[in-house]
């Protein structure tokens, strides 16, 4: 094995691989948003290129997520040599964080925290020769990386990564403009020198039918969501012709929350309002019974009841709960153990693989705590797992140093299934991974991607993504893919452009001809 030899990098610890060489040297040359494939050695890049610049100035590396920091904050301490490798945290005090950045070389962090600082002036990042944005495709609308690019000194190098960096090519180029990326290098799993270090990953369709008592609940629900949906339409503030997707409520109920702010104050506006969330809310429980199963369906009845209990802000709940269908679906719960389907293809999915192999490791994604919860009780079960969950911080979550405790347990082997939310989607090591599920699709490519390169990375893995027949599973799974199909046609068309010498950014505003 040929390593990597730079006087900034730890002796025999990065392994030489030519398209990792490539893209460090198309860093070096220019502002660039890397697009490479999950488990390829982005962070290995941002080491090279980081060994590039540090004689020139301090370099800045910026994660979403705080187990992606430390995770990033053990790599480059690893890796490189005489180099001071810092992390900042926003629970640290003001003077703390400033001292920490005077006196290191690297510094890690979330963009918030630099965001905050940079707009309190706590100190500037005029001593930064190099700013890495990793997980790029954040970089849109008023997401924190996009205001830490307006305090990039002019001169700094700038770099982006992502493995999916979003299915149009208005989103690729307003990352490019909002980070100051000037070119895209781009890699695929079938690119000549990226293909001998890609495994396979073998994708499993599972669909599943739903069982009466599942069928029964949701067709009460659904008699409920037009009974509303109509009243709505009545109203005039919605078009019976358009049926009633989340989508579609949502830029309703957008709309009328503009109309109040411009001074419309008519009950039939305040009463839309309210109809419209009895809607959403409606929907929302179709979707937990026929994709989740009747377990999460029964939690978010219960705060569905909670909240018309409320004396305010609860008619839209009790418009639900005082209707007979209602009454009835309560009933049907009452009455049955029946779970849905997919608990059970889970439980089968996870026994085969850990009974295959003792060292075998599961990831399991669920869109829903509760979700998350019901499957955690149900695996415990399987004599041969370990199971831990991964949730974020919100609502009494699981904070940083637990979420980092958790991951690396599940790295060491202490636990072998590990059940997720969005949380585990992005970036994080869990490179040893044997299958992922996904318990439901996603509508998001970026989900999609991020969720499926959580294996295969080591050695071959199975992808397998339960679907439920007839529900919205379906629409979320052909979403994701017509998503990813686009995106993967318009990075090939951007990518050849700028190839031919035209770049991005110019003058902070320039479009590419043909896009």
């Amino acid at each position: 094995m040929v390593f990597v030899n730079h006087p900034r990098i730890a002796f025999e610890t990065v392994e030489e691989r030519g398209y990792q060489t490539r893209m460090v040297e198309q860093c070096v040359r220019a502002n660039t948003l890397l697009i490479l494939p999950t488990g390829l050695g982005k962070t290995i890049i941002a080491v090279r290129v980081a060994a590039e610049f540090l004689d020139e100035g301090k370099v800045l590396l910026m994660a979403p997520t705080k187990p992606l920091v430390e995770q990033h904050y053990e790599e480059f301490e690893r890796l490189l040599t005489g180099t001071k490798v810092s992390m900042l945290n926003g629970l640290m005090k003001d003077s703390k964080r400033a001292g920490i950045v005077e006196e290191s070389d690297v510094v890690i962090s979330t963009p918030q925290t630099i965001s905050n600082d940079l707009e309190a002036g706590r100190y500037d990042l005029s001593g930064f020769s190099l700013i890495i944005y990793d997980e790029a495709h954040r970089g849109r609308g008023d997401y924190a990386y996009v205001n830490v690019s307006r305090y990039v000194r002019k001169g700094a190098r700038s770099i982006g990564m992502t493995a999916s960096p979003g299915n149009s090519v208005d989103k690729i180029e307003e990352v490019c403009l909002n980070l100051h990326l000037k070119r895209i290098d781009m890699r695929t799993e079938n690119d000549p020198d990226v293909a001998p270090f890609v495994h396979d990953t073998y994708i499993n369709r599972i669909t599943v039918a739903l069982p009466p008592d599942i069928q029964d609940i949701s067709a009460l629900l659904k008699v409920m969501l037009d009974h509303f949906y109509s009243e709505l339409c009545s109203l005039k503030l919605a078009n019976s012709r358009i049926p009633p997707t989340k989508g579609y409520l949502l830029a309703v109920s957008n709309e009328l929350q503009a109309r109040i702010a411009k001074g419309a104050k008519s009950s039939i506006v305040f009463k839309g309002l309210s109809v419209n969330k009895t809607c959403i809310q409606l929907l929302e429980a179709i979707s937990k019974v026929e994709s989740e199963g009747i377990t999460v369906l029964r939690k978010y009845l219960e705060r569905l009841e909670t909240e018309a209990a409320q004396e305010k802000g609860g008619k839209a709940a009790q418009a639900i709960v005082g209707r007979q269908e209602y009454a009835a679906v309560k009933t049907i719960i009452s009455g049955t153990n029946t779970e849905h389907p997919k608990v059970s293809r889970v439980m089968s999915l996870v026994s085969r693989t850990l009974q295959s192999s003792p060292e075998s490791k599961v990831l399991v994604f669920a869109q829903f705590r509760d979700t998350c919860e019901m499957l955690v009780d149900k695996i415990s079960g399987i004599p041969e797992a370990r199971v831990s969950m991964l949730i974020g911080q919100s609502k009494g979550g699981l904070k940083q140093k637990e979420q980092v405790a958790l991951l690396d347990g599940f790295r060491k082997g202490e636990s072998n299934v590990l059940v997720s939310t969005s949380v585990g989607e992005e970036g994080l090591d869990v490179s040893n991974t044997d299958a992922v599920i996904f318990y439901e699709p996603v509508p998001s490519e970026i989900r999609t991607i991020q969720r499926r390169g959580r294996t295969g990375r080591k050695s071959d893995g199975d992808v397998y993504m339960l679907i439920a027949e007839g529900t919205v599973d379906e629409a979320f799974e052909r979403s994701s893919i017509r998503k990813e199909q686009s995106m993967r046609e318009n990075l090939e068309r951007l990518s050849e452009k700028l190839s031919k010498g035209m770049t991005l950014g110019d003058g902070g505003q320039r479009k590419l001809d043909g896009f």
